[in-house]
């Protein structure tokens, strides 16, 4: 001790974990659990049906690795009190006896805890999922969906593995779980699930008989809107951001060197989207959930027209002068005109001779 955090992310793994806690009758498993070796901070919730361990590569362990309970009662304050904190703020947390003390540049929380207080083997129940064997195994396991949604904070996808019997994992990015299938007859709920596969099969054939087989797709086919439609997909987001920082680069290279403001123009596209891209790109992977809901309210936005409009109250709230960008942009446009005066600017920013009279209103 002590290990080092950003602020965000310990909020994060607060949130991937908390709904796997387990019930006040079972002290050991009712909090969430926190330990830290020399690579990653760890912190684990099971509820004796399911598992989740969310980790972090954290800044550095000056000291020894560290296991602490954070009781229940205490999560709601260390909640608020991280919240409370800027999420780039570095969190350092060290062990006093019977005590988790949390320390930011904007506060300090001490959390009463158990210390030697026994957990069960994480890491080894959850190496034998990762390893264990579906070969033989039907994968048709029964899955308590109340349990299964405690997953909803543990990605905006995830991967998962199951087998008949056996606990069903599920990964996602920087975490790992897992959920015990249920006996639906000797559990008393669920006994009109069917046992396996061949009773699905005799008792949906007679509404299916009739119906061509046909081959699932590789995946959900991507939705064809119209081209000037923006979408709401981080990653189609990203890819857009990055196509156009090449071509913005390529036609930079390839632009007449005598227009100066066409060069000016490609330049700038393609510094835009590179920012936006390495921006968004950041974004995601330290909250992807908040990414799809930036890129999300982003495209209703410019769906909207009236991003001018945004822009300027943003910079109104922001401290800045917008009326005067405007009137220095004024100022410019002036210059160049008297500069050029045969000549008009485009909104792609290039320069074409200015129509004889008549032609610009379509007379």
């Amino acid at each position: 001790m002590p290990v080092a955090i950003n602020a965000h992310q310990l909020g994060r793994m607060l949130s991937r974990t908390v709904g796997h806690m387990g019930s006040e009758f079972v002290e050991p498993l009712h909090g969430i659990r926190l330990e830290a070796d020399g690579t990653h901070l760890y912190a684990i919730a099971c509820d004796q049906y399911t598992i989740a361990v969310a980790r972090y590569r954290h800044h550095g362990l000056d000291g020894e690795p560290f296991a602490r309970t954070i009781p229940a009662k205490a999560l709601r304050s260390l909640r608020e009190w991280t919240d409370a904190q800027h999420g780039s703020d570095t969190v350092t947390l060290t062990t006093a006896e019977g005590r988790l003390r949390l320390s930011a540049p904007h506060g300090e929380l001490a959390i009463a805890v158990t210390d030697g207080q026994k957990f069960f083997d994480w890491r080894g129940m959850l190496h034998g999922v990762l390893l264990q064997d579906t070969d033989g195994s039907a994968p048709f396991p029964v899955l308590d969906t109340r349990f299964l949604s405690r997953f909803a904070d543990a990605d905006d996808k995830v991967r998962v593995r199951t087998a008949d019997g056996r606990a069903t994992l599920i990964v996602g990015e920087d975490f790992l779980g897992a959920q015990t299938p249920l006996r639906s007859r000797s559990e008393g709920f669920g006994v009109h699930l069917a046992e396996d596969v061949e009773q699905v099969i005799a008792d949906w054939t007679p509404t299916l008989t009739g119906a061509n087989p046909v081959a699932m797709p590789a995946g959900i086919p991507a939705e064809r809107r119209p081209h000037y439609e923006v979408t709401q997909d981080p990653a189609e987001t990203a890819r857009i951001l990055l196509r156009q920082t090449l071509r913005s680069s390529h036609d930079l290279f390839e632009e007449d060197r005598d227009s100066p403001a066409a060069v000016a123009s490609h330049a700038s596209a393609g510094v835009m989207a590179w920012s936006a891209y390495r921006f968004l790109d950041a974004l995601h992977i330290a909250d992807p959930k908040l990414a799809a809901e930036v890129v999300s309210a982003v495209a209703g936005e410019l769906e909207s027209g009236e991003i001018g409009e945004f822009a300027w109250d943003a910079a109104s709230a922001a401290g800045h002068d917008p009326e005067k960008w405007r009137e220095e942009d004024e100022a410019r446009w002036a210059r160049q005109r008297a500069a050029a005066p045969g000549k008009r600017a485009t909104a792609g920013g290039r320069q074409q001779a200015a129509p004889p009279a008549g032609e610009a209103d379509g007379s």
